[in-house]
């Protein structure tokens, strides 16, 4: 007998990856969490249904969720991640000698245990002396923050369950109190594809556009989220993305990626007309 994980992307198109076989299938106080051992795409992480990462491309993401921001700002020291409970920011962050603090505000502690055990690939750096976890809600920590960090990434579930908080007004609202002057916000932005997800991506937009003077939005491809054409927030107190990368000090840095470069950097924020017009329309 065959298995398949299908997710419904819309009620008219469905993304199915064969199965070797489940490995853990659990049930939290906020969400189910299931893990596959899969023949393409190595382990996933499932989150109510919904595919949060895979083995074969969560690289993609979290180099550009993390790689983007440092490489504006190489002098950052101290980070708060929310959300990223399978661990690949908090891996990516760690290569950075420089930084000192890295806070990780996640709701839900069975998922960090679930990856922890069986997707060490991300995991494997949760243990860092530089990284505090809070299983805390992400908008009640960052309420209380004034003026602590140089960079928030919100690598957050999309707009449903414990992940749709972080996507309200007050929410960008605290995290612009929580960053020092020239502070960074970064997060994932959904996919302007679909409509249910351009929705999300726009009203994300919208909020983010009217609390931060710099508000722009760059992209990757992802194969396994809907669509494969997936957004990123870079928002900032002051630094433009474009125009204060540090190109030669990040790349002397050595850090070896798969993904990200600082020519690819300049690139991902050149968006498509489609997209343009969503962000307009927002």
């Amino acid at each position: 007998m065959e298995l398949w994980y299908t997710e419904n992307h819309t009620p008219n198109v469905r993304f199915s990856i064969k199965v070797e076989k489940q490995l853990v299938s659990v049930e939290s106080q906020f969400q189910r969490i299931d893990v596959f051992e899969s023949y393409e795409f190595g382990k996933i992480l499932v989150i109510d249904g919904y595919l949060m990462l895979t083995e074969k491309d969560e690289f993609i993401y979290h180099e550009m969720l993390t790689h983007v921001p440092m490489a504006v700002n190489p002098d950052i020291k101290n980070v708060l991640v929310i959300g990223a409970g399978d661990g690949g920011t908090i891996r990516e962050l760690t290569r950075y000698q420089s930084i000192e603090k890295i806070d990780m505000a996640e709701i839900d502690k069975l998922v960090v245990d679930v990856c922890r055990e069986y997707i060490p690939q991300t995991a494997s750096k949760l243990d860092d002396p530089r990284v505090n976890i809070y299983y805390e809600d992400g908008l009640k920590f960052v309420r209380g923050k004034q003026d602590e960090y140089d960079l928030i990434i919100v690598d957050s579930t999309d707009p449903f369950g414990p992940g749709e908080d972080l996507f309200t007004k007050e929410f960008y609202g605290n995290c612009y109190k929580a960053l020092k002057e020239g502070g960074i916000l970064v997060n994932q932005h959904e996919s302007p594809y679909y409509p249910h997800n351009a929705m999300a991506m726009q009203k994300a937009h919208k909020r983010i556009k009217s609390i931060f003077p710099v508000s722009m939005i760059y992209q990757a491809h992802i194969p396994t989220y809907p669509s494969g054409h997936w957004l990123f927030g870079f928002a900032s107190k002051g630094l433009d993305p474009i125009l204060d990368l540090k190109e030669e000090r990040w790349n002397s840095l050595g850090i070896k990626t798969r993904y990200y470069n600082t020519q690819l950097h300049r690139g991902c924020f050149a968006i498509p007309n489609y997209v343009k017009e969503l962000l307009e329309n927002a």
